[in-house]
């Protein structure tokens, strides 16, 4: 739902990625904060104090509901961007704060059944908040894999080493996970994904504009910069440098780009290992599989066939001594949020500054809790959820779910451009569509990690290797459709296609999405439009694909498929034409099914609303106006230059202010409460406004 990620990544990641992905977040995107005095505003049901009068609404409904508030709250120096969900979010890390401190003084004791779990969160906290022992550690954690690296004498044991890696420490090359199978989502297979590059994009290798050589240039001085650090000189750091932007861009070279990468259809080539070796053959698949752990994997989805066809052809292009400096680099990259200052340091002067336009870098207990939230998500969330998330919040969400659920069924039966055919498939699915709200049912088991109080990196690479043994145990085996892949503690919300599931997790439950002292038409502004948005994807361009029981199946008549893609043809035009930086449009194909949901998030919350609201003014607005000023506010955000840039060229979600103008714009209710006419830059006439759902 939120825009925070800055890599290509598929939907699971493998469990060297996974401390990439949480060092990216923690260096751009997690959101802990210095300006308390905010946190009273989120409580507000609807703050008028956010609007900027000197805008009308018709003009840009955008600026006229945050305008005031944005000028207001500049970014803090150690952000890249600032808004709800990081004011929400900084409230979180403040109780997380508060629960690992708890944690680490009790070492595990009176926490009765959450004895273990406590026991692990405050040996990981604790070990990270040891600043003068990482520091005398330095680059040590690592040296085991470092050797094995530094070791390898031909292409057999490259092969061996990558799986090695693959097991929890780096993901170097390619993604290898454990997801559902596309086909027969009851069923758990191996995956293979495109991979292999340390910037966001394959565009950042292959493109040659001004801003991307820009981070092109600062990516090999930082590069140059870890090496230097693992003791090379200047020209021999320089040198290992240049030889992996030559690997990273071959790999970018035989990647498919974003566009491509969001059709399931065109990333679903289920192989036997037997056709894997016939498609890469130079790679040593069977050595591979068994290094990982897996004597049989059975049959496997090749997500990108040519992208696998193309390694086997790198393999020989480049030598074992080049293979080693970029495995070398994939290790201590992944890992250097662990590490010692100077690593630290480094890795946030790129990832941080030069690609989001952070100032400076948060400070270590923000960055600890962080990491410890991220690697021990569903141990955390333990102990956040029996502190902070009571049942009643849980049954006042269920039931907004159901009223939303009852407004897209109703509007889905009075659909002109679907058949009856089609309709019946639509609301068999919707009803289907199940629910997690809050936290697990059903907690992950930790009973088999063990922590120590010795090593903050090492504690990381001990969960990321645990996190991997657990998924290669579901090779084969059947779909634990109550597993969670979200943290309670998370500000956010996400739907899963292949179990046609939505999950709400008890941190975005809060002002200003939910606040249960709020009128209708703020809750359903803020968290309804949030929920409808994620149900929405179920009947997007890639979640549309999908069935009620979450297989990839077509179950669209073709007349009715063609006339869905002519209105989202429509939003892709809709959304090319937004221009939020001098020739950097917005690329309506990328963020199509964001936006859908966005359009249909709106709209069905608003027929949910429709049907409960009496119709009374507060603070002279109706409550027309007020649900629609507080599904604007709730993406009041300041963004960096930096990180607006690239999130255009890397996320589906479009820039908060056209979340908020596009779908609008779309919207007769929005017209009427406002009084849009034409001749205002938000007025579309009618027969150019899309509605889908």
């Amino acid at each position: 739902m939120t825009q925070n990620q800055v890599g290509a990544t598929p939907c699971r990641f493998n469990s060297g990625q996974r401390h990439l992905l949480i060092l990216l977040c923690l260096i751009t995107l997690l959101v802990a904060g210095c300006q308390l005095t905010m946190k009273k505003e989120t409580n507000k049901a609807l703050d008028l104090n956010n609007l900027d009068r000197s805008v009308s609404p018709g003009a840009d409904f955008y600026h006229y509901a945050v305008g005031s508030w944005l000028k207001k709250n500049p970014i803090p120096a150690e952000y890249s961007s600032w808004g709800s969900f990081n004011i929400l979010a900084e409230e979180n890390l403040h109780r997380l704060k508060e629960i690992m401190g708890k944690a680490e003084r009790v070492r595990g004791k009176g926490y009765g059944v959450r004895g273990h779990v406590t026991q692990l969160v405050g040996d990981f906290y604790a070990t990270g908040m040891d600043e003068s022992k990482i520091e005398r550690e330095g680059i040590a954690p690592l040296k085991v894999d470092l050797d094995w690296i530094a070791g390898i004498s031909d292409k057999k044991e490259l092969v061996e080493t990558i799986a090695r890696l693959h097991r929890g420490a780096a993901a170097p090359l390619f993604h290898f996970f454990v997801a559902a199978d596309f086909k027969n989502s009851d069923i758990n297979i191996a995956q293979l994904y495109q991979g292999g590059l340390n910037m966001p994009d394959r565009d950042y290798y292959l493109k040659s504009d001004k801003d991307t050589l820009r981070v092109r240039d600062a990516y090999i001085i930082y590069m140059a910069k870890i090496f230097r650090l693992l003791g090379r000189d200047k020209a021999e750091a320089e040198k290992s440098a240049q030889t992996i932007l030559k690997i990273e861009t071959e790999l970018a070279r035989v990647s498919k780009d974003r566009v491509a990468l969001r059709d399931p259809r065109k990333n679903y080539y289920p192989m036997n290992r037997a056709r894997l070796a016939k498609l890469s053959p130079r790679f040593d698949w069977i050595l591979y599989f068994t290094t990982l752990g897996l004597k049989t994997p059975g049959d496997l989805n090749v997500s990108q066939p040519e992208f696998f066809k193309g390694i086997s052809r790198l393999i020989d292009k480049f030598s074992l001594p080049e293979w080693k400096t970029y495995l070398e680099f994939c290790l201590v990259n992944g890992n250097a949020g662990y590490l010692s200052s100077d690593f630290v340091n480094e890795s946030f002067y790129f990832y941080g500054k030069t690609l989001n336009g952070a100032r400076k870098i948060m400070p270590r207990w923000k960055r600890v809790v962080g990491a410890v939230s991220g690697n021990l998500d569903q141990a955390v969330g333990q102990l956040y959820a029996d502190e902070y998330f009571p049942p009643k919040a849980k049954h006042r969400a269920v039931e907004m779910v159901e009223n939303i659920r009852a407004a897209f069924r109703a509007r889905i039966k009075k659909l002109d451009w679907m058949g009856g055919r089609t309709k019946k498939q639509a609301l068999n699915k919707l009803a289907a569509m199940t629910l997690k709200i809050g936290y697990p049912e059903k907690w992950k088991d930790y009973s088999k990690l063990a922590l120590k109080r010795d090593s903050y990196a090492g504690n990381a690479l001990r969960v990321s290797k645990f996190e991997f043994k657990r998924d290669l145990a579901k090779i084969g085996k059947r779909v634990d459709r109550t597993e969670w892949h979200m943290s309670p503690q998370t500000v956010n919300a996400s739907y899963d296609p292949t179990k046609n599931d939505m999950t709400f997790p008890a941190g975005i439950l809060q002002p200003p999405f939910f606040n249960a002292a709020a009128d209708d038409a703020v809750n359903y502004g803020g968290i309804g439009s949030v929920i409808a948005h994620e149900m929405t994807h179920g009947f997007d361009d890639e979640g549309g694909k999908f069935d009620a029981k979450g297989n990839l199946r077509d179950w669209w008549t073709k007349d009715d498929a063609v006339r869905f893609k002519r209105k989202a043809r429509g939003l892709v035009d809709q959304f090319h034409g937004y221009v939020p930086f001098l020739k950097m449009p917005l690329n309506g194909e990328l963020t199509l099914g964001e936006n859908i949901a966005d359009l249909g998030g709106v709209a069905i919350s608003f027929s949910a609303f429709q049907k409960l609201h009496e119709g009374k003014k507060i603070d002279d607005l109706t409550p027309e106006q007020r649900f629609f000023l507080s599904y604007a506010q709730v993406w009041g955000i300041n963004v960096r230059s930096e990180r607006a840039k690239l999130l255009i060229k890397v996320d589906p979600h479009s820039p908060p202010r056209y979340r908020v103008n596009g779908p609008l714009s779309n919207f007769p209710e929005f017209y009427a409460a406002f009084g849009v006419s034409l001749g205002e830059a938000m007025f579309k006439p009618e027969n150019r406004r899309v509605v889908i759902w």
